[in-house]
């Protein structure tokens, strides 16, 4: 998959790159001293070789949860760039030579670029999400894909959409970087759900242009997700319709919607 950046040069960097067969890992890069971060590591390989790209040096790795996926590479890459390994708390004895363990509300440093812990759980227990305000970025790993949600293997439905919830706080124009590359199959998804939604209309017409020339669709943005993704619009009246609970609470409607795409 393409690789870009998301800032000019002279600036903190993100380049997002794709992994194994759809997940996703972004770089993020403080030229101001050096330090670079990875969100992620499907494929050591893979990041070592953007990261030659760059002529940059990793050091630190930003743990969104446990999943294999998620931190295959991370011995490899401690070991290669005696870089810091920063996970969730809950996450302690699941996840291998942590340096620091962070929970919500903490703040971190890659060299001058601030990063706030966010508690993203429901898709595993300890998960968490990455949130830097002055790139109007946030890393979700997979708590949420554009226009779809992680499955819940561990969480509840009402801690999942108290997660989304989260993220749907933020800026309208806050970039959204997702673990995985499933936005087509959630598209069609969301449309059977609102087929009369005209920007959901619109995004899966581009959604399915940018897959047709195997470019990423992602990151997606808090406002194209709050007006196309169904499990961010789960408190939607004309949603609580369409699965024939009208009045219900958000959380039992986002339980059903969860439970159709699991089935889909």
């Amino acid at each position: 998959m393409t690789t870009f950046h998301s800032k000019p040069a002279d600036q903190p960097e993100i380049i997002q790159f794709g992994c194994l067969k759809d997940n996703y890992s972004s770089l993020l890069h403080d030229p101001a001293t050096g330090c670079t971060a990875v969100v992620d590591t499907p494929d050591a390989d893979e990041i070592m070789h953007q990261l030659d790209k760059q002529g940059w040096h990793l050091t630190h790795i930003l743990t969104t949860h446990h999943h294999w996926d998620h931190i295959d590479g991370h011995e490899q890459l401690k070991k290669h760039y005696d870089c810091q390994i920063i996970a969730p708390a809950l996450n302690r004895d699941q996840i291998p030579a942590i340096d620091q363990t962070v929970s919500n509300g903490d703040q971190i440093q890659v060299g001058e670029i601030s990063i706030e812990v966010l508690a993203t759980p429901g898709h595993t227990l300890g998960h968490v999400a990455y949130y830097v305000p002055a790139l109007s970025a946030v890393f979700v790993g997979d708590t949420l894909f554009a226009m779809g949600c992680g499955r819940l293997f561990e969480g509840t439905p009402q801690q999942m959409w108290q997660s989304i919830q989260v993220l749907r706080a933020l800026p309208d124009q806050t970039a959204i970087y997702c673990g995985h590359e499933y936005t087509l199959n959630n598209a069609q998804f969301a449309l059977s759900l609102e087929p009369d939604n005209s920007a959901l209309q619109q995004r899966v017409k581009e959604v399915e242009s940018l897959r047709a020339s195997g470019l990423p669709t992602i990151p997606t943005s808090v406002i194209q997700e709050r007006q196309t993704n169904p499990f961010m619009r789960a408190d939607i009246p004309r949603i609580q319709q369409r699965v024939g609970m009208p009045g219900a609470s958000a959380s039992k409607v986002f339980a059903e919607i969860r439970r159709r795409k699991d089935q889909s």
